[in-house]
């Protein structure tokens, strides 16, 4: 068994329900398609990580998509704001034995396979790491023990996260990752040419 566990969080693509704000810009069905192209470049990237891999959906599990059943476990996040459903996912990894446990989203263009690995290798000389995102918010998050007040009191989605997060671990050993740009807005994508196809081809 794997001491590292890798926690993906993750929603159904979904006409309407993705990329929301990308897509008051470059509209629904071009932000469906950017999000399908970022889920399917983080299986990718995540596929050969050296860790259990688990994927949590929104709502419900789906068999039969980029998420090969063999190579991630499926979950379903419980109900509440974004810390609620880490918080329990990372309860339920370390009650289920693992020693390393790094959580990231399904929509970061920059994440190469080596940036997880780096992460899990800092655990071994830290109590957590973290990698920030140009936003305020942060890509990803590990820890060896569950500290609980990083998933409380927190403002998400707002440029304060990393900074309240940071305060939260600053009596931890504490290794922070390079910074990353996430997509939420047409100016994160701008000038990348598989995302500038996508939105051609649905204009």
């Amino acid at each position: 068994m794997h001491d590292n566990l890798l926690i993906i969080f993750t929603r159904k693509p979904e006409l309407g329900h993705c990329k929301t704000r990308l897509a008051k810009t470059v509209g629904d069905k071009a932000a469906l398609e950017i999000y399908k192209h970022l889920v399917q470049h983080t299986a990718k990237t995540s596929a050969d990580v050296k860790a259990q891999k688990q994927v949590w959906y929104t709502k419900a599990i789906v068999d039969d998509d980029c998420w090969e059943n063999s190579i991630f476990e499926k979950q379903i996040q419980p109900e509440g704001d974004l810390g609620e459903k880490m918080k329990f996912a990372f309860e339920q990894g370390f009650k289920n034995n693992y020693k390393h446990i790094v959580v990231i989203g399904s929509d970061l263009y920059d994440l190469q396979p080596e940036d997880i690995t780096q992460a899990f290798e800092a655990l071994k000389n830290n109590d957590a790491v973290i990698g920030p995102a140009t936003d305020g918010g942060y890509y990803l998050l590990g820890m060896n023990a569950l500290h609980k007040a990083v998933f409380e009191a927190k403002s998400w989605g707002t440029n304060t996260v990393f900074e309240s997060t940071l305060r939260d671990l600053s009596t931890l050993k504490l290794k922070q990752l390079s910074p990353k740009n996430d997509v939420d807005y047409y100016e994160d994508i701008a000038g990348i040419p598989i995302f500038e196809e996508i939105i051609k081809t649905y204009q």
